[in-house]
């Protein structure tokens, strides 16, 4: 039997219980949940339909802008497909038993439209061992091309330094603001990303438990960001912003920490501030 969370964000059943010829219908509303489909058989028909409006899945976005979403298939993936389906025609997004597991595919949706995914079983003679599970967010800020995009939050210009004007509006909506040094940098092949390792010195605000104790007094998380962007340690304090996509920190502004209060405070005495930090 099928099984919906109490609040309609996530999805679970076996395909022992469904007819196989048959393409069941599913509606997911949330702005972020998960899918999981136990011995696949058959075809499932996924629509993305939340109860918020698109422009409250987003800070300080209007009715008329793009929505992202993305998904991100379960590192065992396997017995099934998965498609966007637009306009009647479908694109795949992840194939059976993908080589690439932690791969965030992505793609937009305009205000109005219901995207859909479909799901299909392929055909194995053992079907017990496969499980086919995603998770999916869909998000207001981050920006992802017309069709499928394999960066998990759309790079295009995350690489360039943040203008005064930025750095102010990522301290008043990002989803983590951490005071902090750079301990090292290592590399996450399956994202294809820079894993920033930082020792934070103050959390003003974090989604979930992004830097928790390390020790007396310190804090410790990971921030990632797209490889290309080449991030290197450096010396000093820095201001960290951004997203958390999935459960991971990704970088947005990151000033360093002398710099961003010049700038906030030249906000602040010319009453230009959008917020303000708290305990500031």
């Amino acid at each position: 039997m099928a099984s919906y969370s109490e609040d309609q964000c996530s999805w679970r059943r076996s395909g022992l219980s469904q007819a196989v010829k048959n393409v069941e219908q599913v509606w997911l509303r949330c702005a972020e949940g998960s899918v999981e489909w136990l011995y696949p058989a058959g075809a499932l028909r996924f629509t993305l339909s939340p109860r918020l409006p698109w422009s409250a899945l987003g800070p300080g976005e209007s009715s008329k802008s793009p929505v992202s979403a993305c998904i991100k298939p379960d590192q065992h993936w396997g017995g099934a497909q998965l498609y966007l389906e637009r306009d009647g025609v479908l694109e795949l997004l992840v194939g059976d038993e993908t080589s690439s597991p932690a791969r965030v595919c992505c793609f937009s949706a305009m205000p109005g439209e219901r995207p859909a995914l479909f799901m299909q079983a392929t055909p194995h003679q053992d079907i017990s061992r496969r499980i086919a599970a995603f998770r999916y967010e869909l998000r207001g800020d981050w920006t992802a091309q017309p069709s499928v995009n394999t960066d998990p939050i759309g790079s295009k210009g995350a690489c360039r330094p943040c203008n005064n004007t930025e750095i102010l509006m990522a301290v008043c909506t990002s989803d983590f603001v951490v005071r902090g040094n750079i301990r090292s940098v290592e590399m996450d092949s399956n994202l294809k990303a820079a894993v920033i390792k930082v020792s934070a010195t103050r959390v003003y605000r974090q989604k979930f438990a992004l830097f928790p104790e390390s020790g007396r007094l310190t804090r410790s998380g990971d921030i990632r960001t797209p490889l290309q962007c080449g991030v290197r340690p450096g010396g000093g304090s820095f201001l960290f912003t951004g997203r958390v996509h999935f459960g991971e920190a990704w970088l947005g502004c990151a000033p360093r920490y002398k710099d961003f209060l010049k700038v906030y405070e030249q906000a602040k005495q010319s009453l230009m501030i959008p917020c303000t930090l708290v305990n500031d």
